[in-house]
């Protein structure tokens, strides 16, 4: 054999040789669908900042055995719907209370209103509490082995929204009517003097436009998201709740990777948590300032303002909590993780 015919078949097999190891390596590669909500803007959107960070950091982890592909605006359904696709099918989701409440309602629990000072307290009561700890146990138990990975900043603490007059305290609330994102919400405007409906998070815009509600509570981020200063006057930071969702993942797909695979998605799932908190926290008062610019009035509650609503909305909510079949033991169990009680 000549040498030019030897150098062309040795160019063959080279070629034929890295043909296969692509091939083997893409159909070694397994896509898990994440989906959430909110657009995939990492300005106006936290959750889509954790899930572009997961993304990069479990392929990256992995050597692009696991691809993560990014369903944001709730592309693949609404709330319960997605709950019922990762429950079933090998997937990630990232649920709200909504999504979140018929399968385990003693998530409110931890939505109790005033029951955190700022961010270190809330996610302490999360990465190190018992309360926590149990919710996940009880989850798990009741969707065939599905796990809650995190717990999602979605852009700081809720606020109140609204454009009838400045909300100072419980009493400015009498005969306001406000968008709810769930029962828990509506108990909480009830304690106030006002009303609550529930209404999705995609009709929230035209229903504050027409009247339907005159406000609604979210933190700054999702104002922003929503343009909701377009269409509300007054924003009073109190602080209400501490605004989150939950990471959740099927439990055939975990059971299905491999203890190496795992490892990568788990520490993946907690390196891109932690830098979404830093992204999120540090953009809190540069969302407030936005939106003051754009019009809207700010008021910042005293330290007396927010007792009063302490002192009014928190031992409303939890007899509403009580009211819901909810252990009581589970309840003192977070109280005590929340340094609310003994």
């Amino acid at each position: 054999m000549s040498l030019s015919k030897t150098s062309l078949l040795r160019k063959t097999l080279t070629g034929s040789t890295l043909a296969l190891s692509l091939l083997a390596a893409s159909v070694q590669a397994q896509t898990i669908n994440l989906s959430y909500n909110g657009a995939p803007d990492a300005d106006k959107n936290a959750v889509h900042v954790f899930a572009s960070n997961l993304k990069t950091l479990v392929e990256e982890k992995t050597d692009g055995e696991l691809e993560l592909k990014l369903y944001p605006n709730s592309m693949l359904g609404e709330e319960q719907e997605r709950m019922e696709q990762v429950i079933s099918a090998p997937s990630l989701n990232i649920a709200s209370f909504a999504g979140m409440a018929p399968i385990v309602p003693e998530v409110y629990v931890s939505a109790t209103p005033f029951m955190f000072d700022g961010f270190d307290e809330a996610r302490r009561f999360f990465d190190e509490g018992q309360y926590w700890q149990q919710v996940q146990q009880l989850f798990s138990e009741r969707t065939n082995g599905a796990e809650i990975l995190a717990v999602v900043e979605e852009g700081g603490f809720l606020a109140f929204t609204n454009d009838k007059r400045p909300i100072t305290s419980p009493d400015d609330f009498e005969g306001l009517r406000f968008r709810a994102m769930d029962p828990s919400q509506v108990a909480l405007y009830e304690a106030f003097g006002a009303s609550g409906t529930p209404i999705p998070w995609t009709e929230v815009y035209m229903a504050l436009r027409t009247g339907v509600a005159d406000g609604q509570m979210n933190p700054p981020m999702y104002i922003l998201l929503g343009s909701l200063q377009e269409v509300q006057k007054y924003l009073t930071l109190a602080n209400i709740q501490y605004s989150d969702q939950f990471l959740v993942a099927n439990g055939q797909l975990l059971e299905s990777l491999s203890d190496e695979e795992r490892t990568a998605l788990l520490d993946s799932v907690k390196e891109a948590n932690a830098q979404a908190r830093q992204d999120n926290q540090s953009q809190v008062e540069s969302r407030i300032a936005l939106l003051e610019e754009q019009g809207m009035e700010v008021i910042r509650p005293s330290e007396a303002d927010l007792e009063a609503f302490r002192s009014k909305g928190q031992p409303a909510y939890l007899e509403w909590l009580k009211s819901q079949d909810i252990a009581p033991e589970l309840i003192d169990t977070a109280m005590k993780d929340a340094g609310l009680s003994s």
